[in-house]
């Protein structure tokens, strides 16, 4: 790595407990022709962004951005955009892209294990082993069953794929039906086609973003339309879900169970009523995670800044915001 003017510059915040140094090196690795510099403390960031054509981190404060003299890229390092200052950066003519796609098989895979540990009742053998109680109950399948996925994009498509082999019947509900999708059948967000694919439903799997549209999606009147045997998984956004229709709904058994990765309000207080059911699963929005996290997110950032540097398009770059 250089230690004078970095073109890209690495801001320093860490994520998923991940060290952005391992970030900077795996760039500085692939971009050979580049010069990429981690900021370590706020004057290094202060002083290296005058300097840089692109930058990447969780966020970028206006201040900073005040002193980028040559920006024309922000690669931010989670899916999410909405926290970024995205007028400035617009009227600043910065691309911004994100780290869209690179959760999908991590999370994939933990929507998994929440279905099968529905499917075979796994948790109540776990209480039996806790009791030191050899005694039998009765466990489900999860072939045959329907599952219904809200969201239909890389985190929702690599579910599906996962799910393939389980001889499983699908539902996709996205935003765009006619784009058809994985799923044996697509339908798009108007109420009466949600409702037509709830009723159906055993596995309801939330991956969809927080719009307007799946802001509140399933309250009091979804719940009462999802049969119930249904265990809801949410590794989407915790607003998508009304949390007192959830709440009610698992106390008066309108569904069977729920996987929550992502709560509203978050983190979920320590009294909340959520923790205290036998069937729901709270896991601390940790389903992206992955020690793959960097290594995917590199691959992607150092494209682009070829890209860029090579052809100054920015229409053409992976995951423009």
């Amino acid at each position: 790595m250089s230690n004078d003017t970095p073109d890209v510059l690495v801001l320093r915040s860490d994520t998923h407990g991940l060290p952005a140094r391992e970030y900077a090196d795996l760039l500085d690795e692939q971009l050979p022709d580049h010069d990429v510099l981690l900021a370590r403390t706020p004057a290094e960031e202060r002083e290296y962004i005058e300097h840089a054509t692109v930058v990447s981190g969780v966020d970028i404060d206006e201040s900073l951005l005040e002193r980028a003299e040559n920006l024309e890229l922000f690669a931010g390092i989670a899916a999410g955009y909405n926290h970024l200052p995205l007028d400035t950066l617009r009227e600043m003519d910065v691309a911004v892209t994100n780290a869209s796609g690179i959760h999908a098989p991590n999370i994939a895979e933990q929507v998994v294990g929440y279905v099968l540990t529905f499917s075979r009742r796994l948790q109540e053998g776990r209480r039996r082993q806790n009791r030191h109680e050899w005694r039998h109950y009765q466990g489900h399948e999860l072939m045959g069953s329907t599952v219904t996925v809200v969201g239909l994009g890389a985190i929702g498509t690599a579910v599906v794929e996962r799910l393939s082999g389980f001889d499983v019947e699908t539902i996709g509900i996205r935003y765009t039906p006619e784009k058809g999708g994985p799923t044996d059948e697509v339908v798009g967000f108007d109420r009466e086609a949600v409702h037509d694919a709830l009723a159906r439903t055993e596995y309801l799997i939330v991956a969809a973003p927080l719009t307007e549209t799946t802001r509140g999606l399933l309250a009091s009147a979804e719940f009462e339309t999802l049969p119930p045997d249904a265990k809801l998984i949410n590794v989407g956004r915790g607003k998508i879900v009304d949390t007192d229709a959830l709440v009610s709904a698992i106390r008066t058994n309108q569904i069977d169970g729920a996987a929550l990765d992502v709560t509203d309000p978050e983190p979920l207080p320590a009294d909340h009523p959520l923790w205290d059911f036998e069937n729901v699963i709270i896991t601390p929005h940790n389903a992206g995670h992955s020690p793959k996290h960097w290594d995917r997110l590199a691959d992607i950032v150092a494209g682009n800044v070829t890209e860029l540097s090579e052809t100054g398009d920015t229409e053409t770059l992976t995951n423009l915001v």
